[in-house]
């Protein structure tokens, strides 16, 4: 696996749980503390931060310090970054197929 495959899984490990969804949608409204987000999500804080973790490394959300919180947001360039990998990814491109056809 290439190393734009693994960056590219990392977008897609973020999008694919419930809590993680959860999260995505309160981040909607603004930037929250992760102690709001806690609040809501119904999880424990070791597992809110192995979400946050994976959301920020995929680059679609962006963490911020301040003092012993961290506050969170969608990152505006990242969301944009997922959107075109998604978009990439699912688009059929004539001259990759006859190439692969060719190859086979």
């Amino acid at each position: 696996m290439n190393n734009h495959h693994l960056e590219h899984a990392k977008v897609f490990k973020a999008l694919c749980d419930e809590t993680r969804l959860i999260v995505l949608e309160m981040l909607q409204s603004g930037e929250k503390c992760a102690c709001v987000l806690l609040a809501k999500v119904r999880v424990g804080q070791p597992t809110l931060s192995h979400h946050m973790k994976i959301l920020v490394e995929s680059g679609i959300v962006s963490a911020r310090k301040d003092g012993k919180w961290t506050h969170y947001s969608i990152s505006t360039e990242g969301a944009e970054a997922a959107l075109q990998l998604l978009h990439q990814l699912t688009t059929v491109a004539p001259e990759k197929e006859e190439k692969e056809i060719a190859g086979s």
